[in-house]
């Protein structure tokens, strides 16, 4: 986990060089977010990690690192109807659209976890495969975005206590899809994603 490939655009005359990433493509309640950071040119901080590899507590810890140090951050998101409405991969690339737009200043060159880029208008833009495991912006990113989401899905298990997302996060775990056929689809629920429940319970 370095800064290479912030430092690889740097050297090619980029200015405000922002990491994205997002969190909450799998499961089947409430949306996906992404978040965009910028961060100081060799920034240092401590156990800063790929989310998945964090537990709860050290990934809410960094949230305030990051957010203090940050030069800027930016987090947005895209709900169940819109990923049912256009489809996962496009609601994702809308969160991170709406995360860049939520930055005070329009970076020119973004680092995209994965291997496809949201189309950016007037940022050039480098997909790097598992890079929240390699690139410290896209790290820091990773963890907004999921910490982001567990705060919402927490704020949900309040209005809709019979699914338990404060356990699942909306996750298809064996508890949330027994939940589902008791109580059966709630608002936040990805209908798209639940089409073919009767798999489950055959």
């Amino acid at each position: 986990m370095d800064y290479k490939y912030e430092q690889n655009a740097a050297l090619k005359g980029f200015k405000v060089i922002c990491g994205i990433d997002e969190a909450g493509r799998g499961p089947l309640a409430g949306p996906v977010f992404a978040a965009a950071v910028v961060l100081p040119a060799g920034l240092e901080i401590e156990g800063l990690n790929d989310s998945k590899k964090l537990s709860e507590k050290k990934r809410e810890q960094l949230f305030g690192i990051i957010c203090e140090k940050a030069v800027d951050f930016g987090i947005g998101s895209a709900n169940e109807k819109e990923i049912d409405e256009i489809n996962i991969l496009n609601a994702t690339f809308l969160a991170m659209k709406r995360a860049v737009a939520a930055l005070k200043t329009k970076p020119d060159y973004a680092l995209i976890d994965g291997n496809r880029s949201p189309g950016l208008d007037g940022t050039s833009e480098e997909p790097v495969i598992k890079g929240d495991a390699q690139s410290m912006s896209i790290a820091a990113a990773s963890i907004l975005a999921k910490v982001s989401r567990d705060r919402y899905m927490l704020e949900m298990a309040q209005i809709y206590p019979q699914y338990c997302f404060e356990k699942h996060k909306g996750y298809g775990t064996k508890l949330h899809y027994e939940m589902i056929k008791k109580y059966g689809v709630s608002e936040i629920h990805r209908k798209t994603f639940l089409k073919n429940l009767s798999e489950h319970y055959g």
